[in-house]
């Protein structure tokens, strides 16, 4: 339930803004990021996928482009999510980070931390950030100006060489706490058609000191989570704040290859159309207008779509399915299954409408449309809202978020599911987000701002998903099939 649980997340770090600082003057123009998938069936059932949204749920001008290697994929079957490998301490060392636009900070679990995960059942290797073994690294204290902004003031209590503590509570008990840190970032800098070089810059983020609940569960473990979102202490945010990277990025998750494209910068193909960000919220928020199914549009209540406080449709890619409120989750579900009226539908773990289908989904049930405000379409096909747990067998990504959470009841939210497949532009300064449909194992065009250049950035899929899926996917399997066997035999 991981993604209801992350949303709390945002909500906390929403009041521990952190200011970012820098020191390294040598950047160029366009970073970018390699990304992999988390729940590449790692002994993974469907309750604990939804477990890791909910989880989620709770936490919820320029001259250099980063490209940011992805890994991981968003069907809810194999990884569930996509993550990150990113360098950090000097001498550097890799960390495993899920890669999040509904949280706003950078946080890896540290040496001498309390119930933090040695082990990782997705087949990656797991390191303890030591700040005592990085020549560059510092502490933050409660009289520093970092502190001071990131609690809005001075902090009651507060004496010299007092550290800057955090804490974030998820909505399901689980909990990750520890002290701020100064220190190099090792980023990928592009410096040509699908090249790079390694270049450093100093951030602030997050030394897990103790962890409890699910964070220190191995079977979901990473070493940590890397927030995109637009409060001050996201690494976009602090980045762009010393006037070294645009504060824009983009990303295109493929659920097919695995992986995909991460980068920081201005992208200037392909061009996507744009619509309005909601102001004034916490998370990636736009305004839906209609949803249509299968050609027509659903009737629904005329302040479904109301853009007011907590309103407004929620992109974030750390969520991996797609949660909609019961008065709209009601009707489209009826809408979908109205083509296929002797479905024989079935509940798994208590939350899943799976049933069995021999033909193509894309044949057999209708496209599902979301119109945003200035006529923007997010299209998503049977094969994107459904997923196939065995050969026959299929289950529906929609989620009903009125049974989710008392909290989230109203909320919609899109994760993976429907955002894989898409080149996604996030626009802070502009505040507007756009989308395409797009080859996500292909490449994109982004330009450095100090030459006026265009440089192409390519696809990644660190760490191979298909090394991550085989033996998680068996026991899934397994599961499932226990489950459904004695309905649909």
């Amino acid at each position: 339930m991981m993604d209801l649980r992350r949303l709390a997340l945002v909500v906390v770090t929403v009041a521990v803004t952190v200011v970012g600082e820098f020191g390294c003057g040598c950047f160029g123009n366009v970073l970018t990021l390699n990304v992999l998938r988390k729940f590449a069936g790692h002994g993974k059932n469907l309750s604990a996928l939804r477990a890791h949204d909910i989880r989620r749920h709770g936490r919820l001008l320029s001259t250099i482009g980063v490209d940011l290697p992805l890994g991981g994929n968003g069907h809810p079957s194999e990884t569930g999510l996509y993550f990150a490998k990113i360098g950090l301490g000097n001498p550097s060392k890799d960390y495993y980070v899920q890669v999040d636009t509904g949280s706003d900070i950078l946080w890896v679990n540290c040496a001498g931390c309390d119930k933090c995960p040695t082990k990782s059942d997705l087949g990656l290797g797991l390191t303890l950030y030591d700040p005592k073994k990085s020549s560059t690294s510092s502490l933050v204290y409660c009289d520093q100006d970092f502190c001071t902004s990131t609690y809005d003031g001075p902090l009651p209590g507060c004496k010299p060489n007092l550290q800057c503590q955090y804490n974030v509570v998820y909505g399901d008990g689980s909990s990750t706490a520890g002290y701020f840190v100064k220190d190099d970032m090792k980023l990928e800098q592009v410096t040509g058609n699908l090249q790079s070089r390694s270049t450093n810059g100093t951030v602030v983020f997050g030394c897990g000191a103790r962890q409890s609940g699910e964070l220190g569960s191995s079977s979901e473990a990473l070493d940590g989570i890397l927030g995109f979102g637009q409060a001050n202490s996201s690494i976009i945010s602090q980045l762009a704040a010393s006037g070294k990277v645009k504060k824009s990025f983009a990303h295109c998750l493929d659920n097919i290859e695995g992986g995909g494209i991460f980068a920081i910068g201005e992208v200037v193909s392909p061009k996507v159309k744009r619509t309005p960000m909601v102001q004034n919220q916490a998370h990636y928020n736009i305004v839906m207008k209609d949803i249509e199914v299968g050609g027509d549009l659903l009737r629904l209540p005329s302040d479904i779509f109301d853009s007011g406080d907590q309103k407004g449709t929620i992109m974030d890619s750390g969520t991996t399915l797609a949660y909609l409120p019961s008065s709209i989750y009601e009707p489209l579900m009826t809408k979908i299954l109205s083509q296929q009226p002797s479905l024989n539908l079935h509940t798994v773990e208590d939350q899943f409408t799976c049933f069995q289908f021999a033909g193509s989904v894309d044949s057999g049930f209708p496209v599902v449309k979301f119109h945003f405000e200035d006529s923007l379409v997010l299209t998503v096909f049977p094969h994107e809202y459904t997923f196939q747990i065995r050969e026959d067998i299929w289950c529906f990504g929609w989620q009903n978020s009125g049974v989710q959470s008392k909290d989230g009841k109203d909320m919609i939210l899109l994760g993976d599911l429907v955002l894989s497949n898409k080149l996604v532009i996030y626009d802070i300064e502009n505040q507007n987000i756009g989308w395409t449909e797009y080859n996500c194992s292909s490449s994109i065009k982004v330009k450095d701002e100090s030459s006026g250049a265009v440089y192409s950035v390519g696809a990644h899929d660190i760490g191979s998903a298909s090394s991550l899926r085989i033996g998680g996917i068996l026991t899934l399997l397994s599961i499932i099939i226990a489950l459904l066997h004695s309905s649909i035999a």
